[in-house]
């Protein structure tokens, strides 16, 4: 009587009970059924969530009644009772439960079949502040990145190995971050990461870590510290010399340019005297005698201001105050008396102040004579 009633109803069938599908591309969820009826059977697929949802109905291969918006044009019902979906988008993902039955038999098959649906994941990189670390260092960290996936997992590799188990390393919560503390010589290798998921995997381009000894580093330091103090002693030597050249230069510069070639013109009067007469001196007015020569007192001889070179111009007189300017006298040798031109009539009179610095040069001249001539006579 059992086998009897178990012949008479409807069993299903199905050969993958977990299937993963890809955003965009179709899946199969794949039953099948039998049943001692001739009859078409009445299929029903429903999404099992808090509450569930009716997928599809159908008489054989006809489906009943309208479908929901978000299933309309990708929901097929196959001979055999199996339901293709096409284009899978994230929210198709779920258990899904189908109902068999069929009029003349006594019960009604059912089965569930689970379906994922994932987006492939993109090539990871290793993602490092630096490629390079100093040993005994506090924590080091390596991020493992990448662009697309759903559900990544994260597997980290040291030279093409899953890394062993060590109480430096610290994996994240996700396990995309590793963390190695107190960094050791021994942590200097290579590392890449591998993500999967259940519709595909990658794996990252092997990144170099490099661990320098402290006592390396040190040594470092210490040469490019040297080479940098020999370089900046050079550049400041070549800046000073530079410096002092260009300063002999201007100097020269100057000596040429301002210096005056009045050698020729002492040569030729030794003991010239300028006098620049200031016409609305009062001094001059009252000083001046009414007579056109200038007498000199009796014993002493006179010495007449030899007039300047005609290549120099001693310009208008000045009004402030007299100045007076007289050649250096070079030796007695040089010095020669000679009397005084007659004045033109239109000629200015001297004052008493220039005919008494002519007195004090000719004294001057005399007494240089008398030594030099004492000299002579001892000799």
């Amino acid at each position: 009587f059992l086998s009897t009633s178990l012949l008479e109803g409807v069993n299903i069938t199905s050969p993958v009970l977990l299937i993963h599908g890809t955003v965009g591309k179709p899946a199969l969820l794949s039953v099948r059924y039998t049943s001692t009826s001739n009859d078409k059977p009445v299929v029903k697929w429903q999404l099992k969530r808090d509450k569930p949802t009716t997928v599809v109905q159908s008489i054989g291969t006809e489906i009943i009644g309208n479908l929901r918006p978000d299933y309309k044009d990708r929901i097929k019902i196959l001979e055999n009772g199996s339901l293709l979906i096409s284009h899978l988008q994230l929210a198709d993902e779920g258990v899904y439960e189908v109902e068999i039955s069929i009029t003349d038999d006594t019960f009604t098959g059912e089965k569930n079949i689970n379906l994922t649906v994932d987006i492939p994941i993109s090539k990871p990189h290793v993602v490092l502040a630096s490629s390079t670390v100093l040993e005994l260092s506090e924590y080091f960290t390596l991020n493992c990145s990448h662009e697309n996936g759903t559900k990544p997992a994260y597997t980290w590799l040291k030279d093409g190995k899953p890394l062993s188990n060590d109480s430096r390393l610290l994996l994240s919560h996700d396990q995309k971050v590793l963390t190695i503390t107190r960094v050791l010589m021994s942590d200097d290798d290579v590392y890449s990461c591998l993500v999967e998921n259940p519709i595909s995997s990658g794996r990252s381009v092997p990144i170099k870590l490099t661990v320098y000894r402290r006592s390396s580093l040190y040594i470092i330091l210490s040469t490019g510290g040297i080479f940098l103090l020999v370089t900046l002693v050079t550049v400041s030597f070549s800046n000073k010399l530079n410096k002092t050249k260009c300063h002999r230069s201007l100097l020269s510069f100057c000596a040429v340019e301002i210096v005056p070639r009045s050698g020729e013109h002492e040569c030729k009067n030794p003991v010239a005297l300028y006098i620049l007469k200031d016409k609305d001196s009062p001094e001059a007015d009252e000083d001046s005698p009414p007579d056109a020569r200038t007498t000199a007192e009796p014993g002493m001889p006179s010495y007449s201001a030899s007039p300047a070179p005609p290549s120099r111009s001693l310009g208008p007189p000045v009004r402030s105050a007299r100045r007076y300017h007289h050649s250096p006298i070079r030796s007695p040798a040089s010095s020669r008396t000679h009397k005084s031109p007659p004045r033109s009539p239109g000629s200015p009179v001297q004052s008493r102040g220039a005919t008494r610095m002519m007195r004090t040069a000719g004294i001057h001249i005399i007494r240089e004579q008398e030594e030099a001539n004492s000299v002579e006579i001892s000799a």
